[in-house]
């Protein structure tokens, strides 16, 4: 008899332990569980508007984590065109959009009517000049083949750029903003230019010795900025930015996102990044 009650109050001990890890285990787990939906319920979401190009990961990749941080949780909306993004910004159709520089803003934001203030500048990509024929300006030959884009404001950032490596020279006094080919002033290599829509740049490669390919169409062709013979100094009007609706600019959502974009964890993402070689905005240096 005693030694039933023996094995019997054994037994109970090791129930009522068992109990008691089982309660421990429901409760923790239930906590946990209860502090990440907590955790997930505080994130506010934001739909950012971008265009096919580097941008959309920049957003996504880059400021998506550091924004979480402060909040937010970072959704991306593809626009097949640079109509689109800002209309629906100014719509509310999404919270802010990336794929702009200043430049285009201004002008598009005149011309549709649209209030958009940008909340500050990104690195930016630039027209670079590519080849596959040869490893350093210095290869070019007299005569060699140079495609350009044949929209009149990639021509002319193109012929800038040619100009800054001392390949051409434009007329003097001429707006370099509005360049043609009729304003080169001197040639030295005789260089044949090439004019092409924009997108077929990054395939004119193959058929002639340097091409000027701006920024979005090198990135979509999966071609490396390190890879570049050459690559454009941005004006600061032609970086791009960071945009909002006007009445929205003071939002919590548009200070964290200002919060962020002159952050050193911000740069140090980037440095860290496939975006490395972009070129920086002006207050970074």
């Amino acid at each position: 008899m005693e030694k039933g009650s023996y094995v019997m109050r054994r037994n109970t001990k090791w129930l009522l332990g068992l109990g008691v890890i089982i309660v421990l285990f429901v409760a923790i787990f239930g906590i946990t569980r209860l502090n990440s939906s907590n955790s997930n319920a505080k994130l506010k979401d934001v739909t950012i508007g971008v265009a096919p190009g580097p941008y959309g990961d920049m957003a996504k990749d880059v400021m998506g984590p550091l924004l979480k941080e402060k909040g937010y949780n970072v959704k991306i909306k593809e626009f097949n065109d640079y109509v689109q993004p800002n209309k629906s910004l100014s719509s509310g159709e999404i919270d802010a959009n990336l794929f702009q520089h200043t430049a285009y803003l201004k002008t598009f934001s005149k011309a549709n009517h649209l209030k958009l203030t940008a909340l500050g500048e990104t690195p930016t990509l630039g027209m670079g000049i590519y080849s596959k024929k040869i490893k350093s300006l210095s290869d070019l030959k007299d005569g060699d083949k140079v495609s350009l884009a044949n929209d009149p404001s990639n021509l002319a950032r193109s012929l800038q750029l040619l100009q800054a490596n001392k390949l051409i020279t434009l007329k003097a006094n001429v707006d370099v903003s509005k360049a043609s080919l009729s304003d080169i002033a001197s040639n030295p290599k005789n260089l044949q230019f090439k004019t092409l829509d924009a997108a077929q740049l990054p395939q004119s490669r193959d058929n002639v010795t340097i091409a000027l390919i701006p920024g979005n169409y090198s990135w979509n062709a999966k071609i490396k900025p390190s890879s570049a013979l050459a690559l454009e100094k941005l004006q600061e009007d032609y970086k791009e930015v960071f945009v909002v609706k006007t009445s929205q600019k003071n939002s919590k959502f548009a200070k964290a996102v200002k919060s962020v974009l002159k952050s050193d964890k911000f740069k140090k993402a980037i440095n860290d990044s496939k975006f490395k070689d972009f070129d920086k905005p002006a207050s970074w240096n």
